[in-house]
């Protein structure tokens, strides 16, 4: 099948080879000219995925337009805070029968709007699927075993991307709650760059336990009051990818968080980094529409403060902790 991939960071260049190995004709847009040289030159993305051979039969351009032609699937797997712009550039050149999967991960600032709204909104008329998981985009080049899940309300177009995706080394589940997928996926990188916080400022493996759980409430929270079920966040796109986040070392989240715990400020702890810490944005927007939705989000808040309002990181877990008593279980 024809599919194109829009996004050459290490995810998106991850899923198109992992498209091409499975016999794909497969064709990856890179915003970086040089990204696309040395993918077809080389089989080699340097500057996102270095040191992972990639299929021979994969192709990459730099013109959005010529990765977008005939593909009956298209990915896309840019920054979030980019995705709505990118999708608009070239919306006309999608093709009439696509379908369109969703693995950038982030809240829109401003709108507020998840990832499948902003694609749904920018290439109409097209099914739209969301896909979300644990998974490292080294380890899924790297053909480790990796579980995702395709998330849509046209359940014919999740199983349509869990067919085409699927292999012997990446298993996709389907499933219908569009914005519990999504929102784990965002929220979790909120939570990574928290637990990342508290191991640089020293904590060990008790707090970060209970950061993961207390977190994982806020997320189910959040989920429930915009329409999601409770049930998807004890699931792949729940706990699993916030678990991964959480103590993978593979984590750009969580390692901006330990350096951002050492002492650095955000902009020290992003300087000269070619990859993005979606957690960072999402933190921003996710405030936003906790405020927006009447939740409370104690430890969101507090990386918001922390990253934005120059809070003390070691002031941190002080101050969560002497928050008042209340039952595990209240509403």
């Amino acid at each position: 099948m024809r599919c194109a991939v829009i996004g050459a960071g290490a995810w998106g260049t991850a899923l198109a080879d992992l498209l091409a190995t499975s016999g794909h004709d497969v064709c990856l847009w890179a915003f970086e000219a040089d990204v696309a040289q040395t993918i077809n030159e080389r089989h080699e993305n340097i500057r996102f995925l270095a040191g992972t051979a990639l299929s021979p039969a994969l192709r990459a351009t730099a013109d959005q337009a010529t990765a977008l032609d005939g593909a009956r699937l298209v990915v896309y797997a840019t920054p979030s805070n980019h995705l709505r712009t990118i999708a608009r550039a070239a919306a006309s050149s999608v093709h009439r029968e696509a379908t369109l999967a969703v693995a950038s991960k982030g809240i829109e600032l401003g709108s507020m709007a998840l990832m499948t709204d902003v694609v749904a909104a920018e290439v109409a008329d097209h099914p739209v699927v969301a896909i979300s998981g644990p998974s490292f985009a080294a380890e899924v080049a790297a053909r480790q075993p990796t579980a995702i899940v395709a998330a849509s309300e046209v359940a014919e177009a999740a199983r349509f991307v869990q067919d085409v995706m699927s292999s012997g080394s990446f298993r996709i589940y389907t499933h219908d709650d569009v914005v519990g997928v999504e929102l784990g996926g965002a929220m979790k990188n909120v939570m990574a760059v928290a637990t990342g916080i508290l191991e640089g400022v020293g904590l060990g493996f008790n707090s970060r336990a209970a950061l993961i759980t207390r977190g994982l409430a806020e997320i189910t929270r959040l989920g429930m009051s915009l329409g999601a079920r409770a049930e998807t966040f004890a699931g792949l796109a729940g706990i699993g990818d916030l678990v991964l986040t959480c103590t993978g070392t593979l984590s750009r989240n969580r390692s901006l968080g330990v350096e951002i715990g050492q002492g650095k400020t955000l902009d020290e702890a992003r300087a000269g980094k070619e990859t993005v810490a979606e957690g960072v944005v999402t933190t921003a927007s996710a405030i936003e529409l906790a405020a927006r939705e009447g939740v409370e989000m104690p430890i969101a808040e507090m990386v918001y403060r922390i990253l934005f309002d120059h809070y003390p990181a070691r002031l941190a877990a002080q101050e969560l902790m002497a928050r008042e008593l209340r039952a595990e279980q209240d509403a």
